[in-house]
C-alpha cells in the first residue's frame, strides 16, 4: 500500500516528465530516486521499531536534531497533506469528466468524494487500513494488468502485430532536453514517491511494530522494481515523448495525458483506457484518504508536544485523534473551488506549498537515524541485543539519501530559475515559476527562524539525547521463534497478497 498509493497521481503526471525528459531520463530518474527511498524507509523502520511514536517524523527531528527543526518539519508535513486533501479530492472529480464531459458539476462530485474520505477515516484506524488494502489490491491487479499487456505490445502482440521493441530510443531518441530534461524527471520523480515515510506514521497504531514495519520496510525494494521502474521502462517503450498528448500532463490534468492510457489507445484497445481511468480516480482518492490519516496525526503528535494547539491533540475511545481529523477534513472544503474560475492559480500555488517538503522530511528521518546511531554508540548500548531491527544499509545509506536529497533541491532550484523553455517565458513568468517550484523552502525556513528566535533552541548535543526514553525492549529470541512459526503456517497465496498490499 505504501508505495503505490500514490500511483494514480504518478499515472496522470509521468506524461510531463516523459515528455521533458525523454524515456531514459525518466527511468533513470525514477530509479535514482527509488534507491534514496529504499535507504530512507530502512532508516525509518529503524527509528519507528525502537522508537513507536506516533507523528514520528516531527518527534524524532525535535528530540534527536533540533526542537526548532522538529517544529518546521512538523507544520511543513502537515501542510503537505492539508493541501493534498482539496487537490486529489479536485483531481478525483475531473476524472470523472472522462464520462460525463462536463455535463455534471464538479462539486458535486467533490462533495461524494470529501463523504467518503470522511466517513473512511472516522469510522476508525481498521477501516482506514481496509480501505486502504481494497484500493491497493485494485491497484496492484491494474499494475500487474498493463505490464503484462505492455510486454505484448512491446513483442508485437497488439491488434495490428507490429513490432516495437526499442524503435521509440531512437524515434524520437532517448533522451530530451539534455540534462536539463533529465533534472526536470529527477524532480518529478522525487514527488511521485512521496507517501512512502507513511509506514513510520502507523507505528504507534501498530499491533506489534517490531514484526509490522520491518516487513513492510523489506517489501518496498520489489514494490518500487515493479509499480515503478518496470512499468515506466514499459511506458517509455510504447510512448514516445514527443507525442502531443503528453504536453501539460500534471497531476490535476484529464487522464487521457497519462502515458498509460495512450499507450493503450495507440493499441487500439477500445475498452481498457476507462479501466485505466477508473484505477486513476480510485488511486487519486486513495492519496486523499491517506492525506487525512497523515496530517491528523503529525497534528496531534505535535500537540502532545506543545508545538500546535492542545485540542488537537484529543484522542477518543478509539484511539483516533478526532478533533484533528475534523480540522483536516475542514481544510478538504477548499477542494470546492473545483467550480471556482480561479480554481487554476489557486490550487497551482496550493501545490506549491507542498512541492519540496516530502524532501525536507525525508533528510529529516535521515539525520535522526544518524545521530541516533551516534547517540547509540556514545551511550555504549550493544545493538546485537537492545534493539529488535537494524538497517542493513547502516548510516551509510542515511549518507547517501542526503547527499541525493541535496543534488534534488539543486536541480529543482535550476529547473525553477530556467525550466525547459525558459526563453520563451517572459520574466514575469519565469518569477512566478520559480516560487511555484520553491516556496516550500522560504516556508520552512519561516517556521524554523520564528520558532528558534520566539524559544531560543539551539541542537541537541549528542550527550544530551536520552536514548532510553522509549526504548522499546527486544524480544526473546523463544518468541522470535514462535512468531516465524506461524508467519510459516500462513497460506502462499497471502504471503504473496500482503507483499505488495
Amino acid at each position: 500500500m505504501l508505495i503505490i498509493f500514490r500511483w494514480g497521481a504518478r499515472a496522470v503526471g509521468s506524461g510531463q516528465a516523459l515528455n521533458a525528459g525523454g524515456p531514459a531520463s525518466l527511468l533513470l530518474g525514477f530509479a535514482l530516486i527509488g534507491v534514496m527511498i529504499f535507504c530512507i524507509v530502512h532508516a525509518l523502520g529503524e527509528l519507528a521499531v525502537a522508537y513507536p511514536v506516533a507523528g514520528a517524523f516531527s518527534v524524532y527531528s525535535t528530540r534527536f536534531i533540533d526542537p526548532s527543526w522538529g517544529f518546521a518539519m512538523g507544520w511543513n508535513y502537515a501542510i503537505l497533506w492539508l493541501t493534498t486533501l482539496p487537490l486529489e479530492t479536485v483531481a478525483a472529480s475531473l476524472t470523472i469528466q472522462y464520462w460525463s464531459h462536463g455535463r455534471i458539476n464538479n462539486d458535486a462530485w467533490v462533495s461524494i468524494f470529501l463523504f467518503i474520505v470522511a466517513a473512511i477515516n472516522l469510522i476508525g484506524v481498521r477501516a482506514y487500513g481496509e480501505a486502504e488494502f481494497v484500493i491497493s489490491l485494485i491497484k496492484v491487479i491494474a499494475i500487474v494488468g498493463f505490464i503484462l499487456l505492455g510486454i505484448i505490445l512491446v513483442c508485437g502482440g497488439g491488434p495490428d502485430g507490429s513490432y516495437i521493441g526499442g524503435y521509440h530510443y531512437y524515434d524520437p531518441g532517448a533522451f530530451n532536453n539534455g540534462f536539463k530534461g533529465f533534472c526536470s524527471v529527477f524532480v518529478n520523480a522525487a514527488f511521485a514517491f512521496s507517501g512512502t515515510e507513511l509506514v513510520g506514521l502507523a507505528a504507534a497504531e501498530t499491533a506489534n511494530p517490531r514484526v509490522a514495519l520491518p516487513k513492510a520496510v523489506k517489501q518496498v525494494f520489489w514494490r518500487i522494481l515493479i509499480f515503478y521502474i518496470i512499468s515506466l521502462l514499459l511506458v517509455g517503450l510504447l510512448v514516445p515523448y514527443n507525442d502531443p498528448r503528453l504536453l501539460g500532463g500534471d497531476s490535476s490534468a484529464d487522464a487521457t495525458a497519462s502515458p498509460f492510457v495512450i499507450a493503450v489507445n495507440n493499441a487500439g484497445i477500445a475498452v481498457l483506457p476507462s479501466v485505466i481511468n477508473v484505477v486513476i480516480m480510485l488511486s487519486v482518492l486513495s492519496v486523499a484518504n491517506s492525506g487525512v490519516y497523515a496530517c491528523s496525526r503529525t497534528l496531534a503528535a505535535m500537540a502532545d508536544m506543545g508545538q500546535a494547539p492542545r485540542i488537537l491533540g484529543y484522542v477518543d475511545r478509539e484511539r483516533r485523534p478526532l478533533v484533528a481529523i475534523i480540522a483536516t477534513l475542514a481544510f478538504g472544503l477548499l477542494a470546492y473551488l473545483a467550480g471556482s474560475s480561479a480554481q487554476e492559480d489557486v490550487f497551482n500555488w496550493l501545490l506549491s506549498l507542498s512541492s519540496l517538503c516530502a524532501l525536507f522530511n525525508w533528510a529529516s528521518i535521515a539525520m535522526a537515524q544518524i545521530r541516533v546511531r551516534r547517540a547509540w554508540k556514545y551511550n555504549g548500548l550493544n545493538l546485537a541485543t537492545a534493539v529488535s531491527y537494524l538497517s542493513p544499509l547502516g548510516i551509510w545509506g542515511s549518507v547517501f539519501a542526503i547527499v541525493l536529497i541535496f543534488l534534488v533541491l539543486v536541480a529543482q532550484f535550476w529547473v525553477g530559475f530556467a525550466p525547459v523553455g525558459y526563453a520563451d517565458m517572459s520574466a514575469s513568468d519565469r518569477v512566478q515559476n520559480f516560487f511555484l517550484a520553491y516556496l516550500a523552502l522560504p516556508l520552512v525556513a519561516l517556521f524554523y527562524l520564528a520558532h528558534k528566535l520566539w524559544y531560543r533552541t539551539t541542537v541537541v548535543r549528542l550527550q544530551d539525547i536520552d536514548v532510553f526514553a522509549g526504548l522499546s525492549e527486544p524480544t526473546a529470541p523463544e518468541i522470535l521463534a514462535e512468531e516465524r512459526a506461524l508467519q510459516a503456517q500462513r497460506p502462499r497465496w497471502k504471503k504473496v497478497i500482503k507483499m505488495f498490499c
